[in-house]
């Protein structure tokens, strides 16, 4: 039997951090009543006295030195929460060598520098824990670590980046443009000031990155995520898609296919009778598919202080328990293989296509003969509302080679009838 007081130390009081502090000094005796040991927080670090000082904690606990806690002799495990890769890395490592175990909501770190990380812990018998980088408040690392361990995952779909959601749950419900419903987000704090990594899906693909390692047991690259964002998506995409029966979703798809990993993250429309179709705002949901199991969805706060938070202490009483019962706590993901991926030009999927042509008679047939010369078969082309002298057509694509279709696609555009740059949104099967 170990310990019966774990100290814990804090490196980072953003907004996150000051939630663990609030959440620890609200749940801390009942957290300790269930799990019959203590956890107490030890040392808390942060550059901004003006943030140490609204903790309220007593003022021997607070630096601004964040060695200070990476190398305090009684403190058994690290919170990071300053996030970014540096000097974040650096920390993470100095307590790993420091014998501490790690816990972080750090995507962007572990998608990037996860595997040498967990490498490190593993030679110095730690572990780092990360349930708060993928999803916020949803329990999503431990059930694709451990509760699926004895089933094979095929596929994962999720809407991982909250911002996003919001946005098009406004275009759709309020009859907004992009950029008016990513205002309205960054009002309401749904969206950062600079959106950039969660309007062209960068923050949805971290988190893929993360995700698809443990749902299939591969070692996933963020160089082999195809990644589209949003910014192309208009208010008339939403509603022709409500019209065939779809929402738009930013998803991450991760499939574990016989030629590889498919990784990718884009605009879809998503059938409405999907589960997906119903989450909106910032809430977030990954949907499962798996040969045992078939379909199982994770949903709720992707993000937020207080979720974040509750994931971050969950654990942390993970990280606890092994010191308590000097479990020794493997490294799962030290075991990850090699694995080929599948560019998405290969995958065979539907496209939704809207564009202006030329409004005169003989165009639809015309546009359907020009993609069936190059082997793309229509199953819907319509007519929507006249543009001046031009007409909006959009058209769905049955199951189609990506690349044929792109090719197919060219060619089509290049004509005289056609006006460039179409809107092209994927369809999720």
């Amino acid at each position: 039997m170990g310990k019966d007081l774990v100290k814990v130390g804090l490196v980072g009081t953003g907004t996150i951090g000051g939630s663990v502090v609030e959440l620890l000094k609200r749940n801390g005796s009942s957290i300790n009543e269930k799990i019959d040991f203590k956890i107490a927080l030890g040392r808390v670090a942060d550059r901004d006295v003006t943030r140490l000082q609204a903790l309220k904690l007593d003022k021997s606990m607070l630096t601004t030195e964040a060695n200070d806690v990476l190398e305090d002799p009684d403190i058994d495990i690290v919170i990071e929460l300053i996030g970014g890769l540096e000097p974040a890395r650096s920390f993470i490592t100095k307590a790993l060598e420091n014998g501490k175990y790690v816990v972080t909501a750090n995507k962007d770190l572990m998608a990037t520098h996860g595997e040498e990380l967990l490498a490190l812990a593993s030679e110095n018998n730690r572990n780092i824990f990360y349930e708060a980088s993928v999803g916020g408040g949803i329990p999503l690392i431990r059930p694709l670590k451990y509760s699926l361990v004895a089933d094979r995952i095929q596929r994962l779909v999720g809407i991982v980046n909250g911002t996003t959601n919001y946005i098009f749950t406004r275009m759709a419900q309020d009859e907004l443009s992009l950029e008016d419903a990513l205002s309205e987000a960054q009002k309401f704090g749904f969206a950062e000031p600079d959106p950039t990594n969660d309007v062209e899906g960068l923050d949805a693909a971290y988190k893929l990155v993360i995700m698809a390692s443990l749902a299939f047991g591969k070692k996933a690259d963020l160089e082999n995520i195809s990644v589209q964002g949003i910014r192309e998506v208009t208010y008339e995409d939403i509603v022709y898609a409500r019209e065939i029966g779809c929402t738009i979703k930013l998803l991450a798809i991760g499939e574990d296919l016989p030629g590889g990993l498919a990784l990718r993250v884009h605009p879809t429309l998503v059938p409405l009778e999907h589960p997906l179709s119903s989450v909106l705002n910032e809430l977030n949901a990954v949907f499962v598919e798996a040969e045992a199991v078939r379909e199982v969805m994770f949903y709720g706060p992707g993000a937020g202080p207080l979720p974040t938070a509750t994931a971050v202490l969950a654990d942390v009483v993970e990280a606890a328990r092994c010191i308590r019962f000097e479990v020794a706590n493997g490294v799962v993901e030290s075991k990850l293989k090699e694995t080929e991926f599948v560019p998405i030009d290969d995958l065979k999927v539907r496209f939704y296509l809207r564009f202006l042509a030329e409004d005169r008679a003989g165009i639809f047939a015309a546009l359907a003969n020009a993609f069936s010369d190059e082997g793309v078969s229509l199953d819907m082309i319509t007519q929507k509302r006249r543009v001046g002298s031009m007409a909006e057509i959009v058209l769905v694509t049955h199951e189609v080679n990506e690349k044929a279709f792109h090719s197919a696609l060219n060619k089509v555009m290049d004509t005289s009838a056609i006006k460039p740059e179409p809107s092209i949104i994927r369809l999720l099967s």
